[in-house]
């Protein structure tokens, strides 16, 4: 993000625009909407500049800029459509103090005026780094046809009623409050009138005021392997709505980025080779915010019944009553199997499909060696990286081919996806040094990789 999105206050504020054309005008629609103080210094202006001017909404020097112009001006505009008298205004701006924005020209120019939405108070500003301003209008159009008129009425109703509402407990209660005027009974009261909405916000506040608090609930959500664009719609929603999420240390950065900002984070990573939160430590922390009345989410990388101790924390949110939900997710093993072009299950392959774990809390897992060293197997195993070495011995001791195939896939739908197609016999080496999730597929290479194989074996 090369422009960091701010809203100035300009009430009372100076600003000043060089240019008297269309130019000019156009960027003074905006300008005019504000409570800024409103200086233009055009030789030759329009005369619709004219009458803004005769109509007192800003302030007409009728001649170019100088030295002096821009002193206590908090914004600048440079609107002459002329490179060298615009370049001249830059200076002059700068040297003094003001931010400046030279119209139609991104490198010359301190800030941008985004592309706005008014629903006064509510406004939208929409931004594209200069890059396309017709999708910016086109996000415009899409947004103004959304967001009904009436918006801006409704809000400065609720504007001048935050006092009242501050009877009500902070967090949670006062949200839902709000929500319930602005998207329940605010719009059906506004629809009979500008005072049946004032009203309906006094009838609002005595019902909430009069209700118990709500228990708090849990929804274990499963962020799957990493790709923002992988998480399910109810998933999302979840996010949105939550007011402490405990995640693990699976979840992408890009998909704890879609938390609302109010949200509280609770880090509680699990890591085989550094700092781990102990599960009591975690179901602690589920119930203290649960029993304080929060919506909590338990983001588990992946999905949450696979590997993501999610028995462990029902039971312990049971005795006390506490309402949960499962939100599935991506399994990292079907990410795994969509990075190298391959099923996990094909007839004529693999009758049979075994997820596995490299270890669990009590060390390395014993698992159906024999059924697993079988020729045709498939399996997706899990936080196997430490493991390796055992498992390849267990396998081979079993029967297992040094040649059978294995696919190690480190951070599965990520950016920087790894695909390291080895054997049973390398895949200790392979696994050395990977420092993101991985999951091995045993008895699956890589599509291109097994195509070579079998036209090898055909000829």
């Amino acid at each position: 993000m090369q422009h960091f999105p701010i809203f100035v206050n300009l009430r009372g504020e100076r600003v000043a625009l060089s240019g008297g054309g269309e130019a000019a005008l156009a960027k003074l629609r905006l300008l005019l909407k504000t409570e800024a103080e409103i200086h233009v210094y055009a030789e030759a202006p329009h005369a619709d500049l004219e009458a803004l001017a005769e109509s007192g909404k800003l302030t007409l020097h009728r001649r170019a800029a100088r030295a002096g112009d821009f002193a206590q001006t908090r914004l600048a505009y440079g609107a002459n459509e002329d490179h060298a008298e615009d370049t001249r205004i830059k200076a002059l701006a700068e040297a003094e103090g003001a931010l400046v924005n030279i119209v139609d020209d991104l490198h010359n120019s301190q800030f941008i005026t985004p592309a706005i939405v008014d629903r006064d108070p509510v406004t939208v500003a929409i931004g594209t780094e200069g890059a396309a301003p017709v999708l910016a209008r086109a996000i415009k159009r899409d947004l103004e046809e959304r967001l009904p008129a009436s918006l801006g009425l409704l809000t400065r109703i609720g504007k001048a009623f935050r006092a009242a509402a501050d009877a009500l407990p902070m967090g949670k209660t006062r949200r839902d409050f709000w929500a319930d005027y602005y998207f329940n009974e605010g719009p059906k009261a506004l629809a009979k009138g500008e005072d049946n909405a004032r009203e309906a916000l006094d009838a609002l506040l005595a019902r909430h005021l009069a209700q118990a608090p709500e228990p708090g609930e849990v929804a274990f959500v499963g962020a799957g392997p990493g790709d923002p664009e992988l998480l399910t719609l109810a998933a999302r929603r979840a996010l949105d709505e939550a007011e402490t999420i405990i995640h693990d240390g699976l979840v992408s950065p890009a998909i704890l980025e879609l938390a609302r900002r109010e949200a509280l984070m609770i880090d509680v990573s699990k890591r085989g080779f550094g700092r781990s939160t102990p599960q009591e430590a975690i179901n602690a922390l589920i119930v203290d915010h649960a029993l304080k009345g929060e919506k909590v989410v338990r983001l588990k990388g992946g999905d949450p019944a696979i590997y993501g101790r999610l028995d462990e924390e029902l039971e312990a949110l049971a005795p006390h009553g506490i309402a949960t939900r499962i939100l599935p997710g991506i399994t990292a093993a079907s990410a795994a199997a969509a990075a190298i072009g391959q099923s996990l299950t094909k007839r004529g392959r693999n009758t049979e499909l075994r997820f596995l774990t490299g270890h669990d809390t009590q060390g390395f897992t014993e698992q159906d060696w024999h059924a697993l060293a079988r020729p045709g197997s498939v399996a997706a195993i899990y936080m196997a990286k430490k493991g390796a070495r055992f498992l390849q011995g267990r396998l081979m001791m079993h029967g297992a081919s040094p040649a059978t195939d294995v696919t190690v896939v480190e951070n599965a739908s990520r950016p920087d996806t790894r695909v390291l197609h080895t054997t049973l016999a390398a895949l200790p080496e392979t696994t050395e040094g990977l420092s993101g999730p991985a999951v091995l597929l045993y008895g699956l290479a890589p599509r291109d990789a097994a195509a070579q194989l079998q036209l090898k074996a055909a000829q």
